[in-house]
């Protein structure tokens, strides 16, 4: 059961796929459209935001390929940041918003930012949580694993070794189930726990490996944030193993946006501590989209 259910369901079709997306409306008010994130999770992780902010804006999400609602393809170039920026272009079209003030976690902010860039005027703000765009080094503990994605993994791996290819083949549950145990370093995050997990089942290691092989923007990443000309709010918790606190540092800086840090939450701070989440979302579109 949902605390708020869409009041439209429908899907586009794009770059030979189904994208999903739901419409939870509010006559009048700005739009804020959700982005997808890695696809590991489809737009459910959204669930702590749309039905406050459904109060008060109309608000959009949609589910990237691979997940949710959305066609699974495994054709790595549909899961570049500029699909999914021409995927939110054509959303925000079919829905009828003239523009939105975007909301991207981790890899969602890399998309948003790509949005930013090629369709300027359909973005009022951007609120980027827990940035995972490489403005800064990965966290040392994951440093090595770029270097070992493709290759074979031991028979005795463990930890950050199950970021790995071939693992996510063999032992998608248990690279799942580890992965989100990073992300949720908060006490009592059972329940997240699950949810992340069951939503992963939706999809599977074959579709992640499609997408760890999207091509990149021709654009350098700082140089794209930089040139951001909208207003930017940065979210981002000091305890993040995915994409350290540093990065969002990073991006309030190089957007001259503002930057709030939330001392003791992970990757997914959205999750673990809504109230202050939902607050700073609606007092930053308050601002941008009145």
């Amino acid at each position: 059961m949902r605390a708020r259910y869409p009041d439209i369901e429908a899907a586009i079709e794009r770059a030979g796929a189904r994208i999903g997306y739901e419409i939870y409306e509010n006559e009048g008010r700005p739009t804020v459209l959700l982005m997808p994130t890695w696809t590991i999770i489809h737009s459910r992780f959204w669930k702590m935001q749309v039905p406050y902010l459904a109060r008060h804006y109309r608000v959009i999400t949609f589910d990237g390929p691979g997940n949710g609602r959305s066609d699974r393809v495994t054709d790595p170039n549909r899961y570049s940041a500029d699909e999914y920026a021409a995927d939110a272009i054509e959303v925000l079209d079919a829905t009828g918003a003239r523009s939105a003030v975007v909301v991207g976690l981790s890899l969602g902010a890399a998309y948003s930012v790509r949005l930013a860039r090629r369709a300027p005027e359909r973005v009022d703000g951007i609120v980027m949580i827990g940035p995972s765009i490489p403005l800064t080094p990965p966290a040392p503990e994951r440093e090595a694993i770029f270097q070992t994605f493709e290759e074979p993994y031991p028979d005795d791996v463990s930890g950050w070794g199950k970021y790995n290819l071939a693992y996510w083949q063999d032992h998608y549950a248990d690279f799942c189930d580890f992965f989100f145990d990073q992300c949720l370093p908060e006490p009592h995050s059972t329940k997240p726990h699950q949810d992340t997990c069951a939503w992963a089942a939706e999809t599977s290691g074959a579709i992640l490996a499609a997408e760890s092989a999207a091509p990149e923007p021709d654009e350098d990443w700082r140089e794209a944030v930089a040139a951001v000309g909208c207003p930017v709010l940065v979210i981002h918790g000091t305890r993040d193993a995915i994409s350290p606190h540093a990065r969002g540092v990073e991006a309030a800086r190089l957007s001259s946006g503002s930057l709030l840090t939330m001392v003791g939450s992970g990757h997914l701070p959205q999750t673990r501590d809504p109230v202050r989440v939902n607050l700073a979302i609606r007092e930053f579109v308050d601002e941008v989209a009145a």
